[in-house]
């Protein structure tokens, strides 16, 4: 697919293994943050995956996407530039079982005077978030809107880890000491199971509620009168269908034939497997991208934007491409 010539960093899909999704972390917000958007421009640019191009982010990119203004956004970057080279996690390796210890990046540079940071990723990182292979199954994708309005690191590290689940609408058993490292939190920290339910898993499951586009419960799994883990429902909340107010704004002419009113996913991601959709429109997603590579990540891709705004979709009426 050719070199994209729209770009929307509010809906910037991050891809990556559930490997790397489920690894033991203690990332803060910020640093959080600034790996979701290393990720999408990694792959984007070609950047930041070797020593000789270091991946540059810049304080006004962190602001668009995460709504904030350019002051905190510097805030953010310096606390990252302070913090993120010291930053670990461990996972196992899939070959012989054994567990690695690794850091997100290997190099970190502050760019003064340019509101700008420089990052090389590990060579671990690089392998979990560039080896798109087609094999959906294998990767969590969710896009950066969905979570941009987060306040909280373990919020949105509950989001990423129950996202993967979002298919499924349940996960397996998070037992739990490994789920309080996914969290991001240290063996001491909240120790109370009293404490960590009020303080961490009730608190985010709200946010999480509040704030992204799926909602979540939880029940607790015991052994005897000890809880040793819990159990999530995942559920893709419903988008609101527009209101008959908005819709009088779009031209009576032709808003049938480009609407996607009453078309369901499985529909939405025919038209956009249909090889004359793809024809028409491959030229706005970049052939570096994740929706570039993957056929399962452009249809991801492109059922998201004809939800979100199918207007742009004009060679031809939306339906049309169902008839292949």
């Amino acid at each position: 697919m050719s070199v994209s010539t729209i770009k929307n960093s509010k809906t910037d899909l991050v891809v990556k293994t559930h490997r790397l999704n489920t690894v033991i972390q203690n990332l803060s917000l910020s640093e959080i943050r600034l790996v979701q958007l290393g990720i999408i421009d990694a792959r984007e640019k070609n950047e930041g995956l070797s020593s000789d191009k270091p991946l540059r982010i810049t304080a006004k990119r962190y602001a668009e996407v995460f709504d904030t203004t350019i002051q905190t956004a510097y805030k953010m970057l310096l606390d990252a530039e302070e913090n993120l080279f010291e930053r670990r996690f461990s996972f196992i390796d899939e070959y012989d079982g054994n567990k690695v210890k690794t850091r997100w990046v290997s190099q970190v540079k502050y760019l003064k005077g340019q509101g700008a940071i420089e990052i090389i990723f590990t060579p671990a990182v690089v392998n979990e978030i560039s080896r798109i292979n087609g094999i959906e199954n294998f990767f969590t994708k969710y896009t950066l809107n969905h979570i941009a309005a987060l306040d909280s690191a373990y919020s949105v590290r509950l989001y990423e880890l129950l996202s993967q689940w979002c298919e499924a609408k349940k996960t397996p058993i998070l037992e739990l000491q490994t789920f309080r490292g996914q969290l991001g939190l240290g063996v001491t920290d909240y120790t109370r199971m009293s404490d960590f339910k009020r303080r961490i898993l009730d608190a985010t499951v709200k946010e999480v509620n509040e704030k992204t586009d799926i909602k979540v419960s939880y029940e607790q799994v015991k052994e005897g009168r000890t809880i040793v883990g819990f159990k999530f429902k995942v559920l893709t909340k419903n988008k609101p269908r527009p209101t008959l107010g908005a819709n009088k704004e779009r031209d009576v002419n032709t808003a049938d034939m480009f609407t996607v009113d009453g078309l369901n996913d499985n529909q939405l991601g025919r038209i956009a497997r249909n090889p004359s959709f793809v024809a028409d429109y491959n030229h706005i997603v970049s052939s570096t991208s994740p929706a570039g590579q993957d056929p399962k990540a452009w249809e991801f891709e492109m059922i998201n934007r004809l939800k979100k705004d199918a207007s742009q979709f004009k060679k031809r009426p939306i339906r049309d491409y169902l008839e292949y």
